[in-house]
Formats: C-alpha cells, structure tokens, sequence
C-alpha cells in the first residue's frame, strides 16, 4: 500500500475518533446541564420547547443566539432572578449554582437544551 494513502486512513480515522469524543462530550455535557435544570427546579417553570410559566430554553437560545454577551446576560439572570425580560413574573435566584455550573446550564440553554432521547 502507498504509504501516503495509509497515512491518510490514519488521519481519516484520527478525525473520527476526534468527532466521536467531542460527541460523547457534548452528550455527557448535556445530561449533566439537564440534571442541574431538574435538580434546580427550572422545569417547573421552563420547558424545553414549550412556554410554561417561563419561556422554553428552545425560545431563550433563538432570542439570544446573535448576542455575544448572551452566556453572561443568562449567568446573572440565572444567579440573581428577576423579572423583564419575558414579561413581569419573576424568575428566583438560583445563588447556590457555582460558576462551572451556571456555565454548563447556560451553555445547554443557549444551544437549545439539546437532549438525546
């Protein structure tokens, strides 16, 4: 065999590996965000794809997918609550999520709570 067409299985096969655990990441990332949702209390008033009390995360991601301060705006709303935003009920604090966490949630909301089913 050409060793140029063997390097090239080697690289094709290294990229998918590379695709394959950034998917497992992604996944694994996910359950956990949807976890801190559950834990949290956000489902009772946030769905993913259907307003509730609250707008769906669906509806959250498509309001903020082209603002690049979006990942900040949502940690502050997330850790302090607060109303506005999506009318006048107030959504509570949720001050005991630390920064990783709120990260990881509000990353998940900005994607559109993907979830695999």
């Amino acid at each position: 065999m050409n060793f140029f067409v063997q390097q090239r299985k080697y690289f094709l096969l290294a990229a998918l590996f590379s695709l394959f655990s950034l998917s497992v990441q992604a996944t694994t990332d996910d359950a956990k965000a949807a976890a801190l949702a559950k834990q949290n209390a956000c489902l009772g008033c946030h769905a993913v794809d259907k307003k509730i009390v609250g707008p769906s995360f669906q509806a959250i991601a498509k309001k903020y997918a082209t603002d690049p301060a979006a990942s900040v705006f949502l940690k502050n709303k997330i850790l302090k609550g607060g109303a506005g935003s999506w009318g006048v009920v107030p959504m509570p604090a949720n001050a005991k999520l630390s920064d990783a966490d709120l990260s990881l949630f509000t990353g998940w909301i900005l994607r559109g709570a993907p979830s695999k089913n």
